[in-house]
């Protein structure tokens, strides 16, 4: 029998905090190997910008009122397929709200979602129309962040995709319900529209889960299909490499990253200045604060090593959406400019075969919920303002 939620609070604890602060006064950075001029982050994070990060979050930084920001919200915990699962549990406003499963991905947490949900479930208060409005439930990921505890079993995207269905329909009773996500997020939601078609509305996603090798491009290619596949193979050849040791020795990695703060610090702080739509620096495109509330939660519930286990499932296992079944719920999709990448159309479609909405952004990147709320929010009340109820 399925436990109902109980009321959930994110309070860490004064000797964490203490504990936290002297590891990072303690930090040993490696030296900073000779790069190309101007390119300070040729060969990963940037030294002296780490050092520079380390010093914030150890004086400037107050976890405090990044803890107060997240408790803001309706916060819950439910023990469900084995873990206790951690959801923020936000209702809408307005005639009647279509209930809206938002997922994260990695190296992302709950923190990426702040400013956008109450434009999501609140539009009003934003200038737009509350028959827009969206109750929002936002879960960690199982295995990250407040959805994690030492020892608990591990989750692939079809495990995560059958947890939150759980979550949305045996728990909270909603018998259809929207989805939206980037990254794992995308995939997970678009997992739930090849598995759980009846139980979904549609899915919104800002990161496609189409195929990554070359039988893709068999015969003759577009113009646009050819430029994917040069970007998809720039791709593999210099940017995966977080993957390849995620997905085949995480718990090596985790032994170092779960240990040193500065270590998982430039581990993650590489992916936002990689994958954001920023100047050259990271917080032209995400505030320095929020960042590091994102990492900070890593820290404190030492979920680095369980965050990995998608990448080992999916090395190790099918590709989330199952050999022979393809998405057929109604679907919607950003293409933001600095995605990790972004496939044609024409390629999508082999996987998607409703695609009713297909926006080319104008400005963000991986983190499109933290980085372009306003536009996000935007797109997603316009796809899914067709297939309201």
């Amino acid at each position: 029998m399925t436990q109902a939620p109980r009321p959930f609070t994110l309070a860490v604890a004064e000797a964490d905090l203490a504990d936290l602060k002297a590891r990072l006064a303690r930090t040993r950075l490696p030296d900073q190997a000779p790069t190309p001029a101007g390119q300070p982050w040729a060969y990963g994070t940037s030294v002296d910008y780490l050092s520079d990060l380390i010093g914030h979050w150890r004086e400037g930084f107050d976890w405090r009122a990044q803890e107060a920001a997240l408790n803001a919200f309706p916060q819950y915990q439910v023990h469900l397929h084995g873990i206790d699962l951690h959801y923020l549990h936000v209702p809408g406003k307005g005639p009647a709200p279509t209930p809206l499963l938002l997922m994260h991905g990695w190296p992302g947490s709950v923190y990426e979602f702040l400013d956008i949900i109450p434009r999501l479930t609140d539009p009003a208060a934003f200038g737009g129309d509350p028959r827009d409005a969206f109750t929002v439930i936002a879960p960690s990921l199982p295995g990250y962040g407040l959805s994690f505890a030492p020892g608990q079993k591990r989750f692939g995207i079809q495990d995560i995709a059958d947890c939150l269905a759980h979550l949305m329909t045996g728990v909270l009773g909603f018998p259809r319900f929207a989805a939206q996500g980037g990254d794992w997020g995308g995939f997970t939601a678009s997992c739930l529209g090849a598995t759980h078609p009846e139980k979904l509305i549609g899915i919104h996603i800002n990161l496609l889960a189409v195929r990554r090798d070359a039988s893709l491009f068999a015969g003759a290619l577009s113009e646009e299909e050819q430029r994917y596949r040069s970007e998809m193979e720039h791709w593999l050849k210099e940017e995966t490499g977080y993957q390849w040791i995620q997905g085949t020795r995480p718990q090596t990695l985790a032994a170092a990253l779960a240990d040193s703060p500065a270590g998982l610090a430039a581990w993650i702080a590489e992916k936002f200045h990689a994958w954001t739509d920023n100047d050259g620096r990271i917080e032209s495109a995400v505030s320095r604060d929020r960042m590091l509330a994102n990492i900070t939660l890593y820290w404190f519930t030492g979920c680095i090593g369980a965050s990995f286990w998608p990448y080992y499932a999916r090395m190790h296992g099918p590709w989330p959406i199952p050999d022979g079944k393809t998405v057929d719920v109604p679907m919607g999709y950003c293409q933001f400019p600095r995605e990790i990448l972004k496939p044609p159309r024409s390629l999508a479609a082999r996987s998607y075969t409703d695609i009713r909405r297909w926006t080319v952004m104008q400005k963000g990147g991986h983190f499109a919920a933290l980085e372009q709320p306003e536009a996000l929010a935007a797109e997603v009340q316009a796809f899914f303002r067709g297939l309201r109820g």
